[in-house]
């Protein structure tokens, strides 16, 4: 028979103070980010809609900087009031560089990490969650099933949060249009990208990303982000991404309906983070 091990005078006090110090830590790292204890990355993003007005989302390519830059890009962006960082690009990073750079994101902010793949390698178990979205316009059946289908098994057994979203591509398109193989939306016919989402939330899909391509010249036109949030209602989630520069630009594309904005590109280009982030955050919030 095996003898039984008795615990060491003291050590059953030490495993508790452990475990406790554990727990309060993720209550104050969640409390500092006004983020519920245990709610999910979907459900902390609805409730800053719901209380803010809107949320602002800083998008890093991980092929564009180093990991440590990356870090410190989030870093900025962290003081400048995004609420979350996602991770990804149209060229589909992914394998070291990913999870290089989303632990180099983690070391520098408590901010949730959201995977923004663009293919099955684009998944990693060192992210919150996961945009788990479908290219709904795409001549790529890659694009619309395939990779989902090779990604989901992962998404899974690492754990990571999955955010149903529909994809939708609207003119010019950039680099994620000619990827994706996109049948690019027109920009003058709302009522496609009205039908594309309507398609996505019948599909149970609970986000609707309307993408104009990063560094497009001029944002998804005010119109057509009004005639789809107004056709979806609140209950789906409207983003919008491309083009967008300004605080006033930003602030006009909520006040058509947007629920979250995403800026990726300006974050590049800028020599202060912060302040650029600061600028878009005051201007959607409420």
């Amino acid at each position: 028979m095996h003898e039984m091990q008795c615990p060491q005078p003291g050590q059953g006090h030490q495993v508790q103070e452990m475990q406790f110090q554990t727990v309060a830590n993720e209550i104050q790292r969640k409390q500092k980010h006004l983020i519920p204890v245990n709610m999910g990355v979907e459900a902390q993003l609805n409730n800053v809609v719901k209380t803010q007005g809107a949320v602002h989302l800083t998008l890093i390519d991980p092929d564009s900087q180093s990991p440590d830059t990356a870090g410190s890009m989030a870093a900025q962006a962290a003081k400048g009031g995004t609420d979350a960082i996602m991770v990804g690009g149209s060229t589909g990073a992914g394998g070291t560089v990913l999870d290089k750079t989303l632990k180099a994101i983690k070391e520098h902010t408590d901010l949730p990490t959201i995977l923004f793949p663009a293919s099955a390698g684009g998944v990693s178990a060192h992210a919150d969650a996961i945009f788990f979205m479908s290219l709904l316009n795409s001549r790529d059946v890659n694009y619309i099933t395939t990779n989902q289908a090779l990604g989901a098994p992962l998404v899974k057994k690492y754990g990571v949060e999955a955010i149903s979203m529909a994809y939708i591509i609207i003119e010019p398109g950039g680099t994620v249009g000619w990827v994706g193989d996109a049948r690019l939306i027109p920009r003058k016919k709302p009522a496609m990208a009205v039908a594309y989402a309507l398609a996505g939330k019948y599909m149970g899909m609970h986000y609707i990303y309307l993408e104009a391509g990063s560094g497009a010249d001029t944002p998804i036109p005010a119109a057509m982000v009004g005639a789809v949030k107004q056709s979806v209602g609140e209950e789906t989630k409207v983003i919008v991404g491309g083009g967008i520069r300004t605080g006033e630009i930003a602030a006009r594309l909520v006040k058509a309906g947007a629920d979250m904005i995403v800026t990726g590109t300006i974050v590049e280009q800028v020599s202060d983070i912060k302040s650029k982030i600061s600028e878009l955050v005051d201007a959607i919030k409420q």
